[in-house]
């Protein structure tokens, strides 16, 4: 496989999978029917699938694991986290304020997950803000 293909692949599916969420969670916070509807599930899932199948990919080719690099170990569970705080947002049960909040936390947590991989680190951006001189 060509990495930079597949890296193409999924940065394209990381800017999607966050617009999509986007635009169903403030459909869904704004009293909307249609984000639960089928086909705003479906492109939300065929994205993601895209999303994970393609860094899958790119691990594999790289040779990375979280066992042998904590970077990706701190994306997973980031990811692991997003997803929860994703479902807490899209459930009509949840007060509205949570609801809120947890997609805040979410996008919050999508910026984290994206510096992690830019800078390789598992502290991600937050590295630049407490390393010593």
């Amino acid at each position: 496989m060509n990495y930079l293909l597949v890296k193409a692949i999924h940065q394209v599916a990381v800017a999607s999978s966050l617009g999509v969420f986007s635009i169903r969670a403030c459909g869904s916070l704004l009293g909307a029917y249609w984000p639960k509807q089928k086909p705003a599930r479906l492109l939300q899932h065929a994205n993601d699938s895209i999303l994970l199948s393609s860094a899958l990919a790119l691990a594999v080719i790289a040779g990375f694991s979280p066992l042998n690099a904590p970077w990706l170990l701190v994306k997973v569970l980031g990811l692991v986290v997003y997803i929860g705080l994703g479902t807490l947002v899209m459930r009509e049960q949840a007060l509205k304020g949570v609801r809120l909040g947890a997609f805040l936390l979410a996008v919050m947590l999508f910026g984290f997950i994206v510096s992690v991989a830019l800078t390789k680190s598992p502290a991600g951006i937050m590295g630049y803000f407490f390393t010593r001189p």
